[in-house]
């Protein structure tokens, strides 16, 4: 398999070349991606669309990678309770080597093509759950193996993957591949593969949480108050739904603990 991930640079002598030089060149290859992503435009609907019905019945949507894409899958679940006040369990992100490979990297972990099922095992994983193989190279025995394994017992598949024929692409049901190119380093798939990656979880996670009716026009009304600035930001939610001063808005959701329990209740 030609992994175009693993090309070579288009650019040669990088360290002759100056500052301005590298930025302009890595910002030129930055701009490919959201063209490469809006391809895969129809295959992202479909899996948000398989994703919606399994969670509206109780499921839950598992991401899996190792290194940096699981890093990314972690960003993109740990996100969604305080941005949309959903439990956490709902969305979960598992990496290659346990959580301590958040931080550092955990030598041969990605290498091991049972441990993705046992992972998945240890939170009961049922058909009702979706679970996304992260792999820029599409070739993470990690991934791959969960992913056989959760075909075979029924569970909906989908990868985020940027080499087109990869074996994830090919053992995912709903595989998205977004051919980014060769990276401005060789190799260092952190760079365009992993912006197409976290492109394409924030697009999954959002468009799946507005179809769950976590979002009311384009606010975040069941986010978490968890800091002052979500609380200002939820006080001036509030006024400009209701019309009502700053004080009395961030009264109301200081008792009622929600953007939405706020507008719910005195809007009806």
């Amino acid at each position: 398999m030609k992994r175009t991930t693993e090309a070579d640079s288009k650019y040669e002598r990088l360290e002759k070349m100056s500052v301005r030089d590298l930025l302009k060149n890595i910002n030129k290859e930055d701009h490919g991606v959201p063209t490469a992503i809006k391809k895969t435009l129809p295959k992202i609907e479909k899996l948000v669309k398989a994703i919606v019905e399994r969670m509206q019945k109780g499921g839950r949507l598992f991401y899996m990678g190792a290194g940096t894409s699981g890093r990314l899958g972690i960003v993109d679940a740990s996100e969604c309770p305080p941005t949309y006040g959903v439990p956490h369990g709902m969305v979960i992100g598992l990496i290659a080597g346990g959580d301590k490979a958040i931080r550092k990297a955990v030598e041969f972990a990605e290498d091991d093509s049972k441990q993705g099922w046992k992972d998945l095992k240890s939170y009961k994983i049922n058909r009702k759950d979706t679970v996304i193989g992260i792999a820029a190279s599409g070739t993470t025995p990690y991934v791959v193996g969960a992913l056989e394994d959760c075909n075979k017992a029924g569970i909906l598949t989908g990868c985020i993957t940027c080499n087109a024929g990869s074996p994830v692409s090919l053992v995912a049901r709903h595989p998205i591949v977004v051919s980014v190119g060769p990276e401005f380093v060789t190799g260092s798939t952190r760079m365009k593969a992993g912006t197409a990656q976290k492109l394409v979880l924030n697009m999954i996670s959002t468009s799946v949480m507005v179809k769950l009716g976590r979002v009311r026009g384009n606010k975040m009304v069941d986010m978490q108050l968890s800091n002052n600035k979500l609380i200002d930001r939820g006080t001036r939610m509030i006024m400009k739904e209701l019309g009502l001063s700053y004080v009395k808005a961030k009264a109301l959701l200081l008792k009622h603990g929600s953007v939405r329990k706020v507008i719910s209740g005195l809007a009806n």
